[in-house]
């Protein structure tokens, strides 16, 4: 059997184990270590694969990945999240359909700290729902609002997903962030026109609440002002060269605790359920780190990467047709794929491919994180749809599915932008290290 063939198997066989529903992790290093061992023997296999779990976790720059995931997990428990929810509600609760776009705005500023989708949509679901739905939201308008906006805890700096692109590529984490910021205000505010629209078009769904007095507002805006420190504190000092993205983490961590400290919320059981969905959370992520690495050993030995990245440049394609092939096959892969899997199975591939074709690699990873973030929201898989789902069990996933379709459109607008005009992303980057 040739190598191609090999290596063709054992994609399919990686597929197959995924369908069967065994864990990601442990479908990639059964197919690498199994594979590898075909093709270059037991003793040889072994030997590599000994050292390459500890390779792969050794980075240095790794170490963000749970300082911001434990930064998220203390705003949560020490009712940040609230404040911002709050102050958002006093902001934009009269406007017709305005508790949407203030659970929007929640998951924005949530998601800045946090860098989790699944954790800002499971936060903001929790506290948003149950909000909208007595004031009279039409349940799955309010599930899709908090599903979407929950994907704004990937795309809004700090991101886990940047995070991996980075180690993967070998980028700086630093850019990467910074590239974010303009798509990720963009994909806000898109969002927020989607939620006008459809409170003009079908009212019934969302419905205008009480108008705070001015005091009411200004205390409750007030209440979330050390959330938008933190936030700013982290990366206007990356933007400003006073730290990397690791002091960074560090710093937002401190500076999560010290406000805790000082409201009296800082308490032992919140560190205990901080850290222990600190561990659980970046626990999967590295073990999947670990399982890919041994994976993609076994597809380098077989030469599959090369001979996709020739197959394509014999093929004469256009850049803007590789791009709009590359950005169907993600939104189809996110159909049936979470998205740190997708980044870790996928990126080995694509990105040979973008850079044969001479595509900025900081720009290339936004619009692979906008087309991920896309698949959190895309039936039938959509992983945020599920969370949500968890807060609303009398609500079908049919409903969902439906009521998603314009903030849908709204990704389909930004997407559409930031693969046209890379200038939306390179922008500030420019600005920072020129």
């Amino acid at each position: 059997m040739s190598m191609i063939a090999v290596g063709t198997t054992g994609l399919i066989a990686f597929i197959v184990l995924i369908l069967l529903r065994t864990p990601i992790a442990l479908a990639m290093a059964l197919v690498g270590l199994l594979g590898g061992a075909y093709v270059n023997g037991w003793p040889i296999t072994l030997f590599v694969t000994g050292s390459l779990p500890f390779n792969s976790v050794f980075p240095y720059s790794l170490s963000v990945v749970p300082l911001f995931v434990l930064m998220g997990a203390l705003a949560l428990h020490t009712g940040m999240s609230r404040n911002l929810y709050d102050a958002g509600y006093a902001a934009f609760g009269h406007w017709r359909g305005g508790l949407s776009v203030a659970t929007i705005a929640a998951c924005a500023g949530f998601g800045a700290i946090c860098g989790s989708s699944l954790a800002t949509s499971a936060t903001m679901g929790r506290i948003s729902i149950p909000e909208m739905r007595d004031r009279g939201y039409d349940a799955a308008f309010s599930g899709a609002t908090v599903a979407a906006g929950g994907t704004l805890g990937v795309l809004i700096p700090p991101s886990i997903i940047l995070v991996i692109y980075a180690i993967l590529t070998e980028q700086s984490i630093g850019q990467l962030f910074i590239a974010a910021i303009i798509p990720g205000l963009m994909a806000t505010g898109l969002y927020v026109i989607a939620v006008s629209v459809v409170a003009r078009v079908a009212p019934q769904l969302a419905k205008s609440g009480p108008k705070h007095s001015a005091g009411a507002r200004l205390r409750m805006v007030v209440s979330a002002w050390p959330v938008m420190l933190v936030f700013g504190l982290v990366l206007g000092g990356m933007f400003a060269g006073l730290f990397s993205p690791t002091e960074a983490a560090s710093i937002g961590v401190l500076g999560v605790a010290l406000v805790a400290l000082v409201r009296g919320r800082l308490t032992l059981d919140t560190l205990k359920q901080a850290a222990f969905e600190t561990a659980s959370l970046s626990g999967m992520i590295f073990m999947i780190l670990v399982a890919a690495s041994t994976f993609n050993y076994f597809i380098e030995a077989t030469q599959v990467t090369q001979m996709l990245v020739g197959w394509v440049g014999g093929l004469g394609l256009a850049p803007w047709q590789i791009i709009l092939a590359i950005i169907v096959f993600y939104i189809v892969l996110g159909c049936l794929m979470d998205s740190v899997s997708m980044v870790f199975l996928t990126v080995p591939f694509i990105f040979p491919i973008a850079m044969d074709n001479g595509f900025d690699p900081v720009w290339f990873g936004i619009l692979l994180l906008s087309v991920v973030e896309i698949g959190l929201i895309t039936p039938p898989v959509g992983m945020n749809l599920f969370v949500v789902k968890l807060h609303m069990p009398d609500v079908p996933l049919r409903r969902l599915y439906l009521a998603v379709l314009p903030f849908l459109a709204a990704d389909a607008v930004r997407l559409t932008l930031v693969a046209s005009f890379p200038i939306l992303s390179l922008f500030l980057v420019n600005l920072a290290f020129d």
